[in-house]
């Protein structure tokens, strides 16, 4: 993985505290509204680091993909970006 490691886990050990914090609303029985908004705030995060995989990965594998000349190698990442943007449209 290409991205800023300890970047990327810093998010993720965030989302896993604030899913932790969500669980426990739960268990309390806390306003639903309440339990909402701390589950958006969650996604934003996942889809923070997920931009932040995604930027290193199109910018160093996609991009030596495309540098080596290797056609199959340049429609295999191509492929694989567009199947990742069908799944971010979902």
């Amino acid at each position: 993985m290409r991205a800023d490691r300890k970047a990327v886990a810093r998010l993720l050990k965030t989302a896993r505290g604030q899913i932790d914090g969500i669980l426990k609303m739960i268990e309390e029985d806390r306003y639903c509204v309440d339990v909402s908004n701390q589950l958006m705030a969650t996604q934003s995060i996942l889809t923070k680091a997920n931009r932040e995989i995604l930027k290193a990965h199109i910018s160093g594998c996609v991009q030596e993909a495309f540098d080596s000349g290797d056609e199959a190698q340049r429609e295999a990442s191509m492929q694989e970006i567009l199947a990742l943007l069908d799944k971010l449209g979902r």
